[in-house]
């Protein structure tokens, strides 16, 4: 018997889900296949999800190759019309039970049909309770949260995610406890559009409410932290938790997009660049520790120079220091695809100064930190991250999985030495 092959490309969510698939298809007693968790988030990761699947049937002729994920949702057809591909699975369908039974034996090619991707919007419920997270040996990661109720004019995951569903508070606490006896130090929350948490549950809690009741109700969980989360829609209780309770972690990424406040218009996002910087500010008041890591799109449609340098600016002005650089690339079925492109030209330009910019904001953080003593979570005997998620670099073994203080007494190529 030969253990399935996984390859998961794309989002954290996407990894997730990727070891509950193993533990399903273990289950189902599948062998001899190969399976392409793909992302969908631009046009670039549908190509990459392509060349993989050549790659992978290249390296394993004779195995069943299996396709999902979020490009699998939205574009089906595509990845039918591939001779390298078997199957076609939906993001549904690739956490059920069923679907990996009726797949399980000698020789499933002819099993099923070859395509099974239905309605994701149809999705009303989230499989979070499939696997207790899923990490390193010091973190793990937990979904609480699946789909987005937003309809933003660049993205197309909704259509490959589904509408927003919550994984109710007590399965999430459950899980969290389970998982610091089994030795975590650290647990991340993660979802698709985390602040949407609690909307189609009863009471309609908030991501605030959660994240005070696993504090309250996991004491000797050492560390908490928070995933992206959309700023506009943080909640009193979520600002609470920031400004009182040491053990969640001073570290938030936002989904920001980008610091123009027309183009936010044109994005359908639901904040100005006012927004965000008074959020940033009000943010570190509570927590003068707090870091920031943000998603900036560079050149979306109709973005001139001066739109850009908002941009620019907006990284100043909120005091980012972590940014994820996306060069825009039109998704095919989204309203952002029709409108005016901006040059690749500029767009790669444009590109490369951000990242430019963002690679000064990260050593002007590291420089800050020499001197200062971290509590540094280490993920193997020489590296470590701190609270604000920054990595820290041993000269000699360290416990791994436990949490030492450090001082600071260097850095080197974008990490802090110890």
């Amino acid at each position: 018997m030969t253990a399935p092959v996984f390859s998961t490309l794309g989002c954290r969510l996407n990894a997730y889900e990727t070891e509950a698939m193993k533990k399903l298809a273990a289950r189902a007693g599948i062998d001899n296949a190969v399976v392409v968790n793909t992302c969908a988030v631009t046009a670039e990761a549908v190509r990459k999800a392509r060349q993989e699947i050549r790659r992978l049937r290249r390296d394993n002729p004779e195995a069943t190759l299996i396709v999902t994920g979020c490009a699998a949702q939205t574009e089906p057809e595509t990845f039918a019309a591939m001779d390298e591909v078997d199957r076609v699975i939906g993001n549904s369908e690739k956490m059920q039970p069923a679907t990996w039974n009726a797949m399980s034996g000698p020789d499933f090619v002819g099993a099923t049909e070859r395509v099974q991707v239905d309605d994701i919007m149809s999705v009303r419920e989230t499989a979070g309770h499939l696997i207790d997270g899923f990490g390193s040996r010091s973190r793990a990661y937990v979904q609480i949260q699946n789909g987005c109720d937003h309809r933003c004019t660049f993205c197309i995951i909704p259509f490959g995610r589904g509408n927003s569903r919550s994984v109710p508070a007590g399965v999430v606490v459950d899980q969290i406890r389970r998982l610091v006896e089994r030795g975590f130090n650290e647990v991340v929350l993660t979802g698709v559009d985390l602040t949407s948490w609690g909307a189609d549950l009863p009471g309609e809690p908030r991501l605030g409410d959660m994240v005070m009741r696993i504090l309250t109700h996991v004491p000797e969980l050492p560390r908490l932290r928070i995933s992206s989360i959309d700023s506009i829609e943080a909640d009193e209780r979520l600002m609470q938790a920031i400004a009182t309770e040491p053990r969640l972690m001073p570290h938030l990424h936002l989904s920001l997009q980008a610091g123009d406040n027309m183009i936010l218009k044109r994005m359908k996002r639901r904040h100005a660049r006012e927004d965000a910087i008074r959020f940033c500010e009000e943010a570190r008041r509570l927590r003068p520790d707090m870091t920031f890591g943000a998603d900036i799109i560079v050149g979306f449609p109709t973005e001139t120079e001066a739109m850009f340098e908002n941009s620019l600016a907006l990284v100043e002005e909120c005091g980012l220091t972590w940014l994820h650089v996306f060069p825009y690339s039109a998704r095919k079925g989204t309203p952002a695809a029709r409108m005016p492109q901006v040059r690749g030209g500029a767009i790669r330009e444009r590109a490369a100064r951000l990242r430019s910019l963002g690679e000064a904001q990260v050593a002007r953080h590291l420089a800050v930190q020499v001197g200062r003593s971290h509590r540094v979570l280490l993920e193997s005997p020489r590296m470590g991250r701190t609270e604000q998620f920054t990595e820290v670099i041993f000269s000699s073994d360290q416990p791994e999985g436990k949490i030492v203080s450090a001082r600071i007494t260097g850095t080197q190529g974008g990490q802090l030495c110890a």
